[in-house]
């Protein structure tokens, strides 16, 4: 199985612009007391989350950073309705996104990091070409042993490891790198037959 990074294009035929934020905030940022970082920047979203039977839920909306022990205690409270294994970093979303969208889009809308929409008809278009729905590096300096916080850069040019690859979706993003979508080479074949344009597809090695 072949395996490709789905970005953004740099240039666009359609007009669409966002302009949302997620119903319920998110997690803080947080100050490590070990690695001496502030930091925040999650580019994961969970937007099935509802926090409207969480007496704290107002502790979530306004971002800022905490201390250590305060972020976790909010994390804590959290984790039981996210699903299970979900990635809680500082910055992580919950619920669905509100606002207003002018203009067009097209059918897969990889612009919005933290989660990338697609069109209804797309998706089930994806679905019946039998797509289902929604790591790997070379060695890198240890992560922070309290916060978690990792500072190395995703390289120029990355390679998977194969035995790190999820085997029940076709489509992904990196748990190291929250900002990056992979997928499978059924995905990128229904996505290409199907023409649903709008993406920078760039094959990415599997050892």
């Amino acid at each position: 199985m072949r395996f490709y990074e789905l970005r953004a294009p740099k240039e666009s035929k359609y007009t669409g612009n966002l302009s949302a934020r997620h119903k319920w905030g998110g997690l803080p940022g947080l100050r490590c007391p070990e690695c001496k970082a502030t930091w925040a920047g999650s580019m994961t979203a969970y937007p099935s989350v509802d926090l409207s039977s969480l007496p704290e839920r107002s502790e979530y909306e306004k971002p800022r950073a905490e201390s250590f022990d305060e972020f976790v205690r909010l994390r804590e409270l959290v984790r039981p309705l996210v699903p299970p294994g979900a990635q809680l970093l500082p910055g992580a979303m919950f619920g669905p996104l509100v606002g207003t969208a002018t203009g067009t889009f097209s059918p897969l809308f990889f612009y919005y990091l933290e989660m990338p929409l697609v069109h209804h008809q797309a998706l089930e278009q994806l679905q019946a070409e039998g797509v289902r729905s929604p790591r790997g590096f070379p060695e890198r300096p240890p992560p922070c042993p309290k916060c978690g916080r990792d500072a190395f850069r995703f390289p120029e040019n990355p390679i998977l490891d194969a035995t790190s690859l999820p085997e029940n979706t076709d489509l992904f993003r990196l748990s190291d790198f929250e900002s990056i979508f992979i997928a499978t080479e059924r995905f990128v074949e229904a996505v290409r037959r199907l023409g649903l344009d709008e993406l920078d597809i760039r094959e990415v090695p599997v050892r």
